[in-house]
């Protein structure tokens, strides 16, 4: 369970960690009944798009127990999130559209992916980990999920393709926090409000501008000699 938010310790708020648990299970839900899943195979999909980055943190980097297991919340929320979509996929693409849902999903990765790799990086930095570990860990727990769910669906990795440069946004949002507690003395609260601010306001001025990252080895260099087969 979280605690309270003081100013010495950044915690993301319980409703908000429940609605984007939430709302990432119901992402995760959709991709895995787009490529036909059965119900167990939509609920594992749920459930590492919504906790995936939390597991990956706590059981492999910070090696305690997963809050997964710890929060009794957590689990009946993919399991609601699971349940909702097999059963009333059909009324609900009648009734709202997944245009609609995408950008619901959207809006609560913009905000929520910043504030949870902030609060990684305060468990990272508890551990007594080092600077650029810290921002791994805040970066593993900010995309993990969405990796976990492409790798399992046999897609290619979002976090791997060209797209509106979120990973590297984030990055910047890290060390924006790095930078306003560490050399500015700034408590960690309102940092963590202000490295969401302007994660979120950057993410909507590269939607709304449509800014790509590109492909390293571009169309029309296709016959350079990284084509050419191994001899």
């Amino acid at each position: 369970m979280q605690e309270t938010i003081t100013d010495a310790v950044f915690r993301v708020p319980l409703l908000f960690d429940y609605a984007a648990t939430f709302s990432w299970a119901v992402s995760g839900a959709v991709v895995a009944i787009r490529k036909r899943f059965d119900v167990t195979g939509v609920f594992v999909v749920a459930l590492l798009s919504s906790t995936g980055a939390g597991l990956m943190r706590d059981a492999v980097f910070l090696q305690r127990t997963p809050a997964l297991l710890i929060d009794p919340i957590y689990l009946p929320l993919v399991v609601a999130a699971t349940l909702v979509m097999t059963l009333f996929t059909a009324t609900l693409t009648r009734v709202v559209t997944a245009d609609t849902i995408q950008k619901l999903v959207d809006i609560i990765d913009a905000l929520g992916t910043p504030a949870f790799a902030v609060f990684g990086m305060q468990l990272a930095e508890d551990r007594g980990i080092p600077l650029f570990g810290i921002l791994f860990v805040g970066m593993v727990n900010g995309v993990a999920g969405g990796l976990l769910r492409d790798v399992v669906v046999r897609d290619v990795p979002a976090l791997l393709r060209p797209g509106q440069f979120v990973s590297l946004m984030l990055l910047m949002a890290c060390g924006l926090f790095q930078f306003l507690t560490i050399q500015h003395g700034m408590k960690p609260t309102p940092a963590a409000w202000v490295t969401v601010g302007v994660f979120f306001t950057f993410r909507l001025i590269a939607v709304r501008f449509n800014w790509q990252t590109r492909s390293v080895l571009a169309e029309r260099n296709s016959e350079t000699p990284l084509d050419e087969p191994p001899a």
